[in-house]
């Protein structure tokens, strides 16, 4: 396999926040603490609090956790060490997609993990764990029912509501039947784990234990009661509203799109199966979409008894996951860090520190199969990034022979008609408007013609450029970049060195787009 590396720029697929953030630029400096460079670590080390209780409950909860999980040495390490006050973590969060869902979650958890092992080579006196969160409070059941192998869409069918990493596993045994290969992993993981959250635990640990990675479910009544206290000043003086709105104005002054917005309570009430919003109409607490309806006392007091039923959204789950985590900094996609952006001002209000926020790896795989093709196109990998138009337009004119622009005959005709205009500028001026419209008429007509040519040449090369359309669908499955569409066990299932592969060839601090060929 060998790797290409392309600017983030380039590819032309990231928005202006998140290059801007990259590239340092000043007027982002006061929307974070500290800039995604292994440099910035010494003083995180030094300011990040977390004291010997946390870390006594964390290690409590992981370990029952991992109970039923046959869980590798350098697991059990790594949870027994974050008892030790020279412990911290580097954390990746995401949903519970069936069977990893796109391939970018498994690009966010290499990068963790090769992010503590710089960290431990930059610091050997510290130990650092890399910590999949998952996102099992999330309620958005659709956007984990489903995932793309070999260009099919497998989905998961079931009525099931509220907290997806409580949903049974009924169902999922019709998805691996429709499955083309058989997947041992995947088998174990929904035919014998209790719930999702289990069954990913289950499958994460399988392809990653024995890196160390460990995995938490914040969904547990111990952690929850540690974060009880922002949790009440968000429902009754919705701090976290107000903060995040001013952040969120800020970066709209400099033309940045904010995307995530705050609510007046970003809390939902968690209990069996619902998931939903608690909103205040006048003294009392509304229980959206339910018949549960609470004064402000008995609301507290449901707080302070079932810590458990009360689930931060988007604004909330960040800062609950920095207050029970010794953690350092944070993998996102570019999304996930935009909306961290606005969020500082929230963790300044209740002391928290902010984490480093890093960009997880990128990358575009291309097996033998795709690798043989791009090689008889023969056009630099860079083009592939262009929208498939372009691609083609720039492919015909790189490889003809004629010359089909007809930009020197324009220039020229340019020349020929401001002659003309000022000939007739010393004959009646009125004559300038039509000639202008004549003008117009010809570059017209050279445009036309201009494009008959380019066609004809694309009918010359219909052969070369239905091959290399048929390698951009490949390897941007409709039009999106493969890591948002494809599932790793495309190139898993050949390939079971693939997440090895990865973890030898991602840089977790070189933040550019990884191009991965095979067939090299």
């Amino acid at each position: 396999m060998t790797l290409e590396k392309l600017p983030l720029a380039k590819t032309q697929q990231f928005d202006p926040i998140f290059l801007d953030y990259l590239a340092g630029e000043s007027k982002l400096n006061s929307f974070y603490h500290r800039p995604p460079q292994l440099a910035s670590f010494s003083e995180q080390l030094a300011e990040k609090q977390f004291s010997a209780e946390q870390r006594s409950t964390l290690v409590a909860v992981l370990q029952q956790q991992y109970q039923s999980i046959d869980s590798s040495a350098a697991v059990t390490e790594n949870i027994q060490g974050l008892a030790d006050d020279k412990t911290f973590t580097v954390t990746t969060g995401h949903q519970l997609n069936i069977f990893t869902g796109p391939l970018y979650f498994i690009y966010k958890i290499v990068t963790v993990i090769n992010a503590c092992r710089e960290l431990k080579e930059k610091h050997p006196d510290h130990k650092f764990v890399p910590v999949y969160w998952m996102a099992s409070e999330d309620h958005d059941f659709e956007e984990i029912s489903y995932f793309s192998l070999f260009g099919k869409t497998y989905t998961w069918e079931t009525d099931q509501q509220g907290a997806v990493g409580r949903f049974q596993l009924n169902g999922l045994g019709d998805v691996l039947d429709a499955l083309p290969e058989k997947t041992p992993i995947f088998e174990e993981a929904y035919h014998k784990q209790e719930n999702l959250a289990d069954a990913v635990r289950y499958y994460v640990n399988e392809l990653f234990g024995k890196y160390g990675l460990v995995v938490l479910d914040a969904d547990d009544a111990q952690l929850k009661s540690s974060f009880a206290a922002v949790m009440k000043d968000d429902l009754l003086n919705h701090t976290a509203k107000q903060k995040v709105e001013k952040t969120s104005a800020k970066l709209e002054e400099l033309d940045y799109k904010t995307q995530v917005f705050p609510r007046e309570i970003n809390l939902f009430y968690l209990h069996k199966a619902s998931r939903e919003r608690i909103v205040r109409e006048g003294e009392k607490f509304q229980i959206l979409n339910t018949n549960h309806i609470f004064s402000e006392e008995e609301l507290l007091q449901e707080l302070e008894e079932y810590p458990e039923r009360f689930s931060p959204n988007v604004i909330l789950r960040p800062l609950y996951q920095e207050v029970i985590l010794p953690n350092l900094a944070y993998v996102g996609g570019p999304s996930e860090l935009s909306y961290w952006l606005q969020l500082k001002p929230a963790f300044d209000h209740y002391q928290v520190t902010f984490p480093i926020l890093i960009p997880r790896n990128f990358a575009l795989v291309i097996n033998k199969t795709n690798a043989k093709k791009l090689q008889k196109v023969a056009i630099p990998t860079e083009d592939l990034f262009l929208d498939t138009q372009s691609l083609v337009k720039k492919f015909v004119e790189d490889n003809t022979d004629a010359n089909i622009s007809l930009q020197e005959e324009k220039s020229a005709l340019a020349q020929v008609f401001e002659t003309i205009k000022e000939k007739a500028r010393a004959v009646d001026g009125s004559l300038e408007g039509f000639i202008g419209s004549e003008a117009n008429q010809s570059f017209k007509s050279l445009s036309n013609i201009e494009k008959r040519l380019k066609k004809a040449e694309e009918q010359n090369q219909e052969t070369s450029v239905k091959q290399l359309e048929g390698l951009k669908d490949k390897l941007f499955p409709e039009g999106s970049l493969q890591e948002r569409k494809e599932n790793f066990l495309n190139f898993y299932i050949n390939n079971p060195h693939f997440i090895e592969e990865l973890l030898e060839t991602f840089d977790p601090f070189d933040f550019q787009f990884h191009i991965l060929n095979e067939g090299e």
